[in-house]
C-alpha cells in the first residue's frame, strides 16, 4: 500500500481523507497536538512538525511516495518559505507525486471573461502572489525531480457550516448590480472528490480548476443565502463606496471578477459533482 503524506489539516483534509484511507497508508503533518486524537480515530498516523521551521520537518523526509499539499502560505510576503522548506526536505527522497492546493486568486481581476487553466496570471494582492511563488516553486521542483505534480487552483469553498451568515445578519454591503463581478464557487465534499481524482488521474505539471458551474455574481450570491436563510438582503452599495467602507479582504474578493472553466476537471480527472451550482446546494438545504 503507498505511504500519502497530508500536509496542512484543516477542514477539506479531513473531507478527503475518508476517500483515501482505503487506498493509502495515511500520514498527516500537524502543529496543533489537538489534532492528534481525532487524526488516529480516522486510521491517520500524526507526525508533528512546523512549516515554519525547516529543521523539525527532518522526520518526513522520504517517508511518502505521494505528498498532498493544503498548508497556506504564510501570513506576509511575497513567497512562500513554507513550500520552500517542505521541498528541500522532500528532495531527500523525491515522492513519485504530489497535489498543490491553490487559488483562482493568482490570475487578479479578469473583468468577468471566462478564463481556462492557460490564462495569463496577473496576481494583485500579496496573498495570490504568494501562491502564484509556490506553484512555480512546486513546477520547477518537480520538472528537476521527475515527480508527477498537479496544482488544483481552488475558487470561494462553501458548505453548510462554511457560509457568511454571521456577516449578513451583521448588516454586510455588497456592490450594485451594473457594477458588480462574478465570483466562482466549489462545495467542500466536491473539492475533497476532485482532490481524490487529482490523485488518481491528475496529469503531470498539469493545472486544474477545481470549480462548480455557477456563474453568479457576488451579490446574486449574497442575496441567494439570504432568501435561503431567512435574512435581510445586503444593501448595495457603488464599487467606489465599496473602497472606503469594506474590510480589506472582503474587498479584495469583490475587486476581481472571473468565470472559471471547470472543463478539464470533468474530462480528464472524470469528475461529477455532488453540487453542480450553488443553487443545486440550497436546494437541498431547503428540502
Amino acid at each position: 500500500m503507498e505511504r500519502l503524506l497530508i500536509i496542512g489539516c484543516g477542514d477539506i483534509a479531513r473531507r478527503t481523507i475518508p476517500l483515501l484511507k482505503d487506498r493509502y497508508r495515511v500520514y498527516a503533518l500537524i502543529r496543533n497536538e489537538k489534532q492528534r486524537g481525532a487524526l488516529r480515530a480516522q486510521g491517520v498516523v500524526p507526525i508533528s512538525g512546523d512549516l515554519d521551521s525547516r529543521r523539525q520537518l527532518a522526520r518526513i523526509g522520504g517517508i511518502a511516495d505521494i505528498v498532498l499539499h493544503l498548508a497556506p502560505p504564510p501570513d506576509s510576503g511575497t513567497g512562500d518559505t513554507r513550500t520552500r522548506h517542505l521541498l528541500a526536505v522532500l528532495s531527500r527522497r523525491p515522492p513519485h507525486r504530489l497535489v498543490y492546493i491553490s487559488t483562482s486568486g493568482v490570475y487578479g481581476d479578469c473583468k468577468g471573461e471566462r478564463v481556462d487553466e492557460t490564462h495569463p496570471l496577473h496576481p494583485q494582492t500579496e496573498r495570490a502572489l504568494r501562491r502564484v511563488d509556490a506553484e512555480m516553486q512546486i513546477r520547477d521542483w518537480a520538472q528537476q525531480n521527475g515527480v508527477h505534480a498537479c496544482i488544483l487552483r481552488v475558487p470561494g469553498i462553501y458548505a453548510a457550516e462554511r457560509l457568511p451568515l454571521e456577516r449578513l445578519r451583521n448588516g454586510m454591503r455588497s456592490i450594485v448590480a451594473e457594477e458588480d463581478g462574478y465570483t466562482n464557487h466549489i462545495h467542500a465534499d466536491d473539492l475533497a472528490r476532485i482532490i481524490a481524482a487529482a490523485l488518481h488521474h491528475g496529469r503531470p505539471n498539469r493545472v486544474y480548476h477545481a470549480s462548480d458551474d455557477s456563474a453568479m455574481k457576488l451579490g446574486d450570491y449574497f442575496d441567494l443565502l439570504a432568501d435561503a436563510h431567512h435574512l435581510p438582503r445586503p444593501q448595495r452599495i457603488t464599487r467606489a463606496e465599496a473602497q472606503r467602507v469594506l474590510p480589506e479582504m472582503l474587498l479584495s474578493f469583490m475587486n476581481e471578477s472571473r468565470r472559471l472553466r471547470n472543463d478539464r476537471i470533468k474530462r480528464e480527472l472524470k469528475v461529477r459533482l455532488l453540487y453542480t451550482t450553488v443553487f443545486s446546494f440550497i436546494g437541498s438545504l431547503l428540502k
